[in-house]
């Protein structure tokens, strides 16, 4: 039997979404969000674009946003999870629960805030003047490569009531949860600014490094913060794909490099810059700027519902074991000694003075 017909296979529904949206897609290594040049975005009612990177895995993507001055988006509902950044400008989001419910609350740089699953919302420019620029991560391509069906992601009626939490968590309140150094949590909905919210040391990573991880709309989606001092840097790991780390304050660069290679690729980064580790991928974080210098990570599967046993490993203590110790983290005495002496020429060149001698870190 002849049969010329192309076989179905090989398909990825969310690659094909993508194409009909007739947005930007942008992929590279690593990307200045502020770069992007987003289009009209019918769907959204304002200009967006896709940010695809190499180490984005299976389950995340990213849109940037850009909204008009007193612009706002069209209503939009999904069961997909979604973790938000404001990279400039101010404005407000409103939640709208099954029941009627509204929760309004306002934002500016560096807020951090996610959309309960499957619940209205819109964003509001409140600036009559200045446009707002905010960067969505979200689960789209592991929802939508799974059920590849747009009216069940996109129209469907079901109310995960659960997802909403308290009042006080679109206020910028929320609830610690101790669990252990590296470990505590933040749960909320909304974060008024990552360069203000308190962080909690996490010796284990090097250098006086401090972190939070946040337990966002009771989601899977995953969000850190880490901070590192003037003049250091965290110790080299590795983990799965798809966590995709953004610069929120300072300035400084990262190093990436696969078990056996014989030199690294090199990411500068200041606010706004965003990569993605592929899998398996050493890489170390360096600030070389006058101030404490944050990151933001976002990923799929949370400390709650971590979701993949790798994801599972790297949040509760594989990236802070030593490989020596069936880790993945490369203690300072067992790094290259060409770490550290890159390390003091950037600084040098960035008006900044390494502080490192004070962790013994070999030359």
């Amino acid at each position: 039997m002849n049969n010329s017909a192309a076989p179905n296979l090989m398909r990825d529904p969310y690659l094909e979404w993508i194409k009909k949206e007739g947005i930007p897609v942008v992929e590279d290594f690593g990307v200045d969000l502020f770069a992007v040049q987003p289009k009209p975005w019918a769907r959204l009612g304002v200009n967006g674009a896709a940010v695809h990177l190499k180490g984005r895995g299976d389950f995340v993507s990213m849109f940037v946003l850009e909204m008009a001055p007193g612009a706002a988006t069209a209503p939009q509902k999904h069961v997909y999870e979604e973790v938000i950044y404001v990279l400039a400008g101010r404005g407000s989001t409103t939640i709208e629960a099954a029941d009627g419910r509204k929760h309004s609350f306002e934002w500016g740089p560096r807020s951090l805030f996610a959309i309960p699953l499957n619940t209205k919302y819109r964003h509001f420019n409140g600036s009559g003047t200045e446009s707002a620029r905010i960067v969505c991560t979200t689960s789209l391509p592991a929802v939508l490569n799974m059920f590849h069906n747009e009216e069940f992601v996109f129209n469907n009626p079901w109310n995960f009531a659960e997802r909403m939490g308290g009042d006080k968590y679109f206020s910028g309140e929320g609830d610690f949860i101790a669990v252990r150094p590296g470990n505590h949590m933040w749960e909320t909905n909304f974060v008024p600014d990552l360069a203000a919210i308190e962080l909690k040391d996490w010796a284990a990573r090097g250098a006086g490094g401090k972190n939070i991880m946040f337990i966002l709309a009771e989601g899977t989606m995953h969000a850190h913060i880490s901070e590192m001092p003037v003049g250091t840097y965290k110790k080299a790991h590795r983990h799965g794909a798809d966590f995709h780390v953004m610069c929120v304050t300072g300035k400084g660069y990262s190093l990436l490099w696969y078990e056996g290679d014989k030199d690294w690729v090199k990411v500068d980064w200041k606010h706004g810059t965003v990569f993605a580790p592929p899998d398996r991928m050493f890489h170390q974080h360096f600030n070389v700027s006058p101030i404490p210098a944050r990151y933001l990570a976002t990923a799929y599967g949370s400390l709650r519902y971590p979701f993949t046993e790798s994801k599972r490993k790297s949040l509760f203590g594989g990236v802070s074991t030593s490989v020596k110790q069936g880790g993945d983290q490369i203690e300072y005495e067992d790094q290259s000694p060409r770490v550290q002496r890159l390390f003091e020429e950037e600084t040098r060149k960035a008006g900044a003075k390494s502080q490192m001698e004070r962790f013994k870190v070999p030359v």
